[in-house]
């Protein structure tokens, strides 16, 4: 970014709508959208966060191309804390790109991706997990994904970390003045108070961190596999999870032979979902190279939905799948739970019994997902969720300096080494908010936004 440029760029989705807007941004961005829009009245453009509807036209031949809305934020209370222009036409892409050609014609630039918001950081009109927020609030695909983005966008991460960095800043001070004040070294009660500041730090930057185990699907999803032997009801199971009729439902076992793939979502985070042909043992060639597939896709999805017949007993075929999906990655439903049951399920195991007939027993089995994503943290919905793996990635690089730091003081050693860990933990937790990051870095993060944003 060259501080001081004028930028412009299509601000609304490529294709044909009702409204079409281009954002101009930079000292001269009244100047220049100016340049080709006359107002319906006469008074002038200056009027900050005043709508002006008027046309906008060619300078150079005086041709009239669209009727237009003129909006004008003024710095620094505007999106990128800069002067700023959004002109409303109509929402033709010609229209629109005729108008950005006449805005760089008249000195403005094309913005890079994402650099109306790397200057709203910049400007310190948000955060770098702010800024993170928008792309994901831009990219949400779910309810969830939205209102998660939205308390991101509006700084509740942010005010997580800022009394953990103030508690670090005063520990630094401390032994700060303690360094440069008291020849002595630090007391043992001193030391005792400080060693519980730090624990307690340690456990909150661990419990924000630990979000990341369901905050990484919620971002980008999860594969989840239904398995069983043929004519179980993975099927049924399937249909009902994605609240259609997808896949083909008979009673001859074998129906499907090949993986088949839909794309939902279960409480509000993404999911891939995978129905696949029945294990067991078999000649057909067909039936074998499905079977093939299916275990393929076990192994790479992140969940594996075990469905048993509860309508009959556990068989041969039902305990080798038992044997072949790991424990920590599977979730065994015992369906059929309409019909007189005869299984108990596996020992030991906990199992959900459900119908994917009648829905009996889906809102505790989408539960048992969405804690079997979790792990074992133990997440609320509403809590901040860390989705970033580079946010993650910072907090996790905290916590062992501060565990480093804290073995240091117990034994008595060196202060400034223990100030060298501090520091480290405070700058692995600025990189989220941006106050410790490199502009190379920065310009890395940016460059995955869309141009306009």
């Amino acid at each position: 970014m060259r501080a001081g440029d004028t930028i412009a760029a299509i601000s609304t989705p490529p294709g044909r709508g009702g409204i079409g807007v281009i954002r101009i941004s930079g000292p001269a961005a009244l100047e220049t959208a100016a340049s080709i829009f006359k107002p319906r009245s006469a008074e002038p453009l200056g009027s900050p966060a005043l709508a002006r509807v008027g046309k906008v036209f060619d300078p150079a031949s005086r041709e009239i191309l669209d009727s237009a809305i003129l909006t004008y934020f003024k710095a620094p209370h505007s999106y990128s804390g800069e002067d700023v222009v959004e002109l409303s036409c109509h929402g033709s892409p010609i229209i629109l790109g005729r108008v950005l050609e006449m805005l760089l014609a008249r000195g403005a630039r094309p913005a890079e991706p994402g650099e109306f918001t790397l200057r709203a950081f910049l400007n310190k009109r948000i955060d770098l997990a702010q800024a993170q927020a928008v792309k994901d609030l831009i990219d949400a695909q779910t309810e969830f994904q939205v209102r998660l983005a939205t308390r991101q966008m509006e700084g509740a991460l942010s005010r997580q970390l800022s009394p953990i960095k103030d508690a670090l800043v005063n520990v630094i001070v401390h032994l700060e003045s303690s360094i440069e004040f008291v020849e002595d070294d630090i007391s043992p009660e001193a030391a005792s108070l400080l060693e519980d500041k730090l624990d307690r730090l340690i456990d909150r930057i661990a419990a924000i961190a630990a979000s990341f185990s369901l905050g990484k699907y919620v971002r980008e999803g999860f594969d989840l596999v239904i398995v069983g032997k043929p004519n179980v009801g993975k099927s049924s199971v399937f249909n009902r999870l994605i609240g259609r009729d997808r896949a083909i439902i008979t009673e001859i076992a074998g129906t499907t032979r090949d993986a088949l793939y839909e794309a939902t979502s279960i409480s509000g985070v993404p999911v891939r979902l995978i129905d696949t042909a029945g294990i067991r043992e078999t000649t057909d060639i067909v039936e074998t190279i499905g079977i093939n597939r299916t275990r393929t896709a076990i192994a790479d999805a992140d969940v594996a939905l075990l469905v048993l017949d509860a309508s009959e007993p556990i068989s041969a075929d039902d305990n080798a799948l038992l044997g072949e999906i790991p424990l920590d990655k599977r979730i065994v439903v015992l369906n059929k739970s309409d019909l007189p049951r005869r299984m108990t399920g596996p020992s030991g195991e906990p199992c959900l019994l459900i119908s994917a007939i009648t829905g009996e027993g889906f809102d505790l089995l989408l539960a048992s997902i969405m804690q079997r994503l979790a792990g074992d943290s133990s997440i609320e919905r509403d809590d901040i969720l860390i989705t970033d793996v580079r946010q993650h990635s910072a907090l996790r690089r905290a916590i062992p300096q501060l565990e480093e730091a804290k073995a240091i003081l117990n034994s008595g050693g060196h202060e400034e080494v223990i100030l060298l860990k501090l520091r480290s933990a405070l700058e692995a937790i600025g990189e989220i908010t941006g106050e410790t990051l490199t502009e190379d870095i920065l310009g890395q993060i940016f460059a995955t936004f869309c141009i306009g944003k």
